[in-house]
């Protein structure tokens, strides 16, 4: 992944300069279509796309260099979103500066590029079929999840619109989808009521700020561009799938311990600092080389913008401060890691005193809108996703057979 403190733009003499050749050979390049330039504020001058140059640069480098750790270049081109040392930018728009006052259905028609029909009409529902309301009853006491997962996987059965191809009709099913996922994850009925006030309303009803907080974290998580379980999506989705089981493959590939799951190592620490010294365990845990679950990022080194903004918002919300406040900035001071949104997301879980693993399923709901997206990206480019490995194994041998 890119670097987020690289600007997204260079000008053509910062681009000739990383590249090592002339302005002539830059312009050649463009012309060819490996580097992309765009008009820039100065009418005379024009800027150039900084991952392009970069990964003109990788393409170029020895394969040695290319394994030394060095970041990857691009996989693929999307329209939907990228990630600055600023956070996320959700086509053109700040994540952080919408999460001021968007909803995420709002964002979701943004990262959908769906504009003059409104795909979360309050009359677009999932259908459910009575085998599905047995079987949300069914799965009543089981976990967020896997509760969405056996909903979604007979959504498609059920809906007979599901592989609609325009692209007022995918957004529609997407919606549906959406809206289905977010009540297996709750243990709710299908609501056309904002998401964030079904999350407040079934997680933390009568609290005076959990809308607000809610509205803000879910718009913070839509999306985070090729993230394992976006990747996984992707992938699926270039079968051919429909929505309602694109969903289903990023869902699994958030269960895992290195991705979504680690929401619940960082929320049974922020637990631990609520009832002991916090100064104190952290000093013990820094000293004995303990790992500090929800600090880091592989792509923030200097903090990520998503937790910093929700974070503060706990804080104003009455967040315990010692959670919200002390324990990052004595964290960051002993090892130099700032808190990540699965820190934040832990001490929000603990605002509302909610069990912990409730941070990946509240992720989940969230990181839907992106996962539509990039599935419905994915289907209208048509195209199959079929990497190649590099093989690493024994050389081929001519006699036949195993001995």
């Amino acid at each position: 992944m890119k670097n987020p403190a690289e600007p997204l733009y260079l000008s053509a003499r910062e681009a000739a300069g990383e590249l090592a050749v002339s302005p002539a050979t830059l312009y050649a390049y463009v012309s060819r279509g490996l580097i992309r330039s765009e008009p820039s504020d100065d009418a005379r001058a024009k800027r150039y796309r900084a991952d392009d140059v970069r990964a003109l640069l990788a393409r170029r480098a020895p394969a040695s260099a290319a394994r030394g750790g060095e970041a990857e270049p691009p996989v693929l081109d999307s329209a939907i979103s990228t990630i600055t040392s600023e956070g996320s930018i959700y086509r053109g728009v700040h994540a952080v500066a919408l999460s001021e006052h968007a909803t995420l259905e709002q964002v979701a028609t943004l990262l959908w590029d769906i504009s003059g029909a409104d795909p979360f009409a309050a009359d677009n529902m999932p259908v459910m079929s009575e085998t599905m309301r047995t079987v949300a009853a069914a799965t009543a006491g089981e976990a967020p999840i896997p509760r969405a997962i056996a909903m979604l996987a007979l959504a498609a059965g059920s809906d007979p619109r599901a592989f609609n191809r325009s692209r007022q009709g995918r957004a529609e099913v997407g919606a549906r989808a959406m809206r289905l996922l977010a009540a297996g994850i709750l243990g709710t009925s299908p609501s056309p009521a904002p998401v964030h006030r079904q999350v407040a309303a079934a997680w933390a009803s009568g609290h005076p700020h959990a809308e607000s907080v809610f509205r803000r974290a879910l718009v913070l998580l839509a999306d985070h561009e090729l993230n394992p379980s976006t990747w996984t999506v992707r992938c699926a989705a270039s079968t051919g799938i429909n929505l309602y089981d694109a969903l289903i493959a990023g869902l699994v590939a958030l269960k895992g311990p290195r991705h979504g799951g680690a929401g619940p190592l960082a929320a049974h620490m922020v637990a631990n600092f609520a009832v002991t010294d916090v100064a104190a365990n952290i000093r013990e845990r820094v000293a004995i080389g303990d790992r500090i679950p929800g600090f880091g990022h592989t792509v923030y080194h200097d903090g990520d913008p998503r937790a910093d903004s929700l974070l503060a918002t706990l804080a104003e919300a009455g967040a315990d401060r010692r959670l919200a406040v002390e324990a990052p900035a004595l964290i960051t001071e002993a090892t130099g890691l700032h808190p990540n949104i699965d820190y934040a997301l832990a001490v929000m879980v603990r605002t509302f005193g909610l069990p912990i693993g409730h941070e990946t399923a509240f992720f989940a709901i969230s990181r839907s809108a992106g996962w539509v997206a990039h599935a419905i990206e994915q289907l209208t480019s048509e195209t199959l996703i079929r990497p190649r490995a590099r093989y690493v194994g024994p050389a081929p041998s001519r006699a036949g057979g195993i001995s």
